[in-house]
């Protein structure tokens, strides 16, 4: 039975504790005891003071009206009313002043109240409406605020406060008149033993308890998550069951609090956490941030659902589409090599760059141009088109603003929608929306209808393979061993100007999201994903999963393992001798034979190379050369790492040489350059030639400039306009660009 001018908003945990409460509309503390929460000792104390026959009348007791007026006659004044519980539930829906009149019409409304109800949903509304004195009204509400428990936890002595207060809510006011409470408790206690309402041992113990009645706040528990449940969910509903575990919910703040005390000295002063079931998708504890109440730091800032720079959180998803589209597998290589994207030239975190790396490597250490490599192959609408999948509603809204930058956190995600996507990984690449209602009505379609397939179930397991062999920050690098410590695959990100710091890991139970920072924006030096996010991740995870039975994730039937060459990730030839275990998906996975190596005719010493057309009848030998390509060439040379470069062509031969031209990677092809003075700019000339290239010539507006070895750097100063630069290498192959100077 709804009340008229509503119930305050109860938000509970799973279990029942209360973790939030809001005032009614009226201002009132009125929460809704539900039929659940009135207990049998509850029901017989209130009935047996109140209305021992409220299950027999019609809402009005004759016997009772017949015995109050003969009283009032005898006294010559009103000493009993004879209401009903029925008949007070009247009078508090519409209170009026106590005359005869109004006895009459609380009269027939209880005549009402009786056709339209049943007697429990007329007591529970009794219940929901009895005053406490100030703005609280209800058994629950006085039961939350001043004993600071539920209705059905109230022992028999509490119980019976709450019966007698309701008369004389301003004689008997809890918390200030506490004595007076106690002696008119134990005077009904005692007539309870009497009348033999209760056991005689409950009445002893009940009369023995001190009363210990105080005001408290209501519940604050999970502000924000309150807030944002509140507010999805506006039916006049007062009590929403949701799904969080209040143990998980207090130790996620005890946790975090602690923590971001200890990085204020770093100047980084918030942080956000999200705890996701991940076999149903529920979120297990929610914090927005660590204080609501630090109004100097933004703390009623929902952070869990405050959109940031994910730095380098997302490029599992990168490696994962590209495992499905046959691009690469775990020990695939690729370069990790200063790289222009047309403008675009990403760098390492440590601004350090590695070489050929395996892909499992490059993830594991999250480099950044080999992420970005395999993005601009994979191509970001597809990326992006998977983000749009698992409803990332920032990429959504900027999909054609989107570029590259993308794998490195250039565009804005929540950490709601990146628990969402990590729990995907978890759940063999499924998505669906984080859970948050318990009593939610279970949707009409299937779970295979509800849930969004994002990646292959086999590209979730090998990259949740690979991010468990990041080195944890906690743990000596054996922590296998330990039994106790939670397997999990985690990943961290870092936003541009160090303003963001995330980490997600996850098993196959839970997926725990963290974000630190600052919710003004303002960077730090100290604020990095590993640095400052981790650390709280692993504390998190070790307090709410430590010593439990390890529940790893199950590899698909479909995903299979191939020898490949360690030199290049690739199926091995006759020449390849080190071999290593890889994993693959049979016809998807790359079936392309190694190229690591080339055979190359060359003179006995090695100082001239053949092709077919200038080979000699005799005097020459087959030897294995690197086969690297340009830009791992040019690489090798700038941080000076030793390789065997290909000898020299035949200078007799007068056929023009196959193979790949110079990579002309300075200046930038079509790129503009300003110039602000009459003097105007000098300019990089380089470029990545092949192995067995020694030396390169230069135009610019096809004249010939300077010739230059491998690896020398060579400027020259431009005119302004459209300017034509070639280069030339010392086997005839030739490569073009064009700048604009203004």
């Amino acid at each position: 039975m709804p009340h008229p001018a509503g119930y305050s908003r109860v938000v509970t945990a799973r279990d029942g504790t209360v973790l939030h409460a809001f005032l009614s509309p009226d201002d009132k503390w009125r929460m809704k005891t539900e039929l659940t929460e009135i207990t049998p000792e509850l029901r017989a104390a209130f009935l047996h003071k109140e209305d021992q026959f409220f299950y027999y009348h019609p809402g009005v007791n004759p016997l009772a009206l017949a015995r109050a007026a003969l009283n009032n006659v005898l006294a010559g004044r009103k000493t009993s009313g004879a209401s009903t519980i029925t008949m007070q539930v009247a009078r508090l829906l519409e209170p009026k002043e106590r005359t005869y009149w109004h006895k009459l019409v609380e009269m027939f409304r209880a005549l009402q109240l009786e056709w339209h109800y049943s007697k429990d949903e007329i007591f529970q509304l009794y219940l929901n409406l009895v005053p406490y004195g100030g703005n609280i009204e209800g058994v629950k509400a006085a039961s939350l605020l001043y004993f600071g428990r539920l209705p059905d936890k109230l022992s028999l002595a509490q119980i019976t406060t709450l019966a007698i207060v309701p008369n004389r809510p301003t004689s008997l006011a809890l918390g200030r008149h506490n004595d007076r409470i106690q002696q008119a408790r134990n005077l009904w206690l005692a007539r309870f033993q009497a009348e033999g309402v209760f056991p005689a041992a409950d009445l002893a113990d009940a009369q023995a308890e001190p009363l210990q009645a105080q005001r408290q706040q209501a519940p604050v528990m999970a502000p924000h998550f309150a807030r944002f449940a509140h507010r999805q969910q506006p039916s006049p509903q007062a009590n929403l069951r949701t799904t969080l575990r209040a143990d998980f919910q207090a130790k996620v703040e005890e946790l975090t609090a602690g923590y971001v005390r200890s990085t204020r000295a770093f100047n980084i002063h918030n942080a956000s956490v999200l705890v996701v079931d991940n076999r149903s998708r529920q979120v297990l504890a929610y914090l927005g941030s660590p204080d609501f109440a630090d109004g100097q730091h933004g703390g009623q800032v929902d952070g869990a659902r405050a959109y940031r720079s994910p730095g380098s959180a997302l490029k599992p998803f990168i490696y994962a589409a590209a495992f499905d589209r046959g691009l690469i597998t775990p020990r695939t290589l690729i370069t990790d090599v200063p790289t222009d994207f047309a403008g675009y030239a990403p760098e390492n975190y440590n601004r350090t760059f590695n070489g050929q790396v395996s892909a499992e490597t490059a993830l594991a250490n999250s480099l950044n141009v080999p992420a970005v490599k395999l993005l601009h192959q994979l191509s970001v609408s597809r990326l992006v088109d998977l983000l749009k999948q698992a409803k990332c509603q920032e990429i959504s809204k900027k999909e054609k603003m989107l570029g590259l930058s993308l794998a490195l956190g250039g565009c804005g995600v929540s950490l709601w929608e990146m628990a969402g996507l990590y729990a995907a990984l978890a759940n063999q690449g499924r998505w669906q929306p984080l859970q948050w209602l318990a009593d939610a009505p279970s949707p009409p379609l299937p779970d295979s209808l509800r849930q969004t397939q994002l990646v292959s179930p086999a590209a979730a397991y090998v990259v949740s393979e690979i991010l468990t062999k990041v080195n944890r920050p906690e743990l000596p690098a054996d922590y296998e061993r330990n039994p106790h410590v939670p397997k999990i695959a985690w990943k961290t990100g870092t936003s541009y100007g160090r303003r963001d710091a995330w980490s997600i890991g996850y098993n196959a139970k839970f997926t725990v999201a963290v974000w630190v920072g600052n919710f003004s924006g303002e960077g730090s030096p100290e604020l990095t994903g590993a640095g400052m996010a981790t650390p709280l991740l692993f504390k998190l995870f070790n307090a709410l999963d430590y010593n439990a039975p390890i529940d790893w994730l199950a590899p698909p039937e479909e995903l299979q393992f191939r020898l490949v060459c360690a030199e290049s990730g690739q199926v091995p030839e006759a020449f390849c001798e080190n071999l290593v275990q890889d994993y693959f998906l049979p016809g998807v996975s790359p079936i392309k034979k190694c190229e690591h190596a080339r055979p190359v005719f060359v003179s006995p010493d090695e100082k001239i190379s053949y092709c077919i057309d200038c080979l000699p009848a005799a005097g020459y030998k087959k030897k294995l050369y690197p086969n690297l390509t340009p830009e791992m060439v040019a690489f090798n040379l700038s941080n000076k790492v030793a390789f065997m470069p290909i000898p020299v062509h035949n200078p007799a031969c007068t056929r023009v040489a196959g193979g790949q031209a110079p990579v002309i990677t300075s200046p930038v092809p079509g790129r503009e350059y300003l110039t602000a003075d009459d003097e105007g700019i000098e300019l990089l000339l380089s470029c990545n030639p092949a192995n067995e290239v020694k030396k390169v010539y230069w135009y610019v507006d096809k004249k010939f400039y300077r010739a230059a070895t491998v690896g020398e750097n060579v400027f020259f100063k431009p005119r302004r306009g459209e300017i034509q630069i070639s280069c030339s290498d010392d086997q005839g192959r030739n490569s073009n660009i064009s700048i604009t100077v203004k």
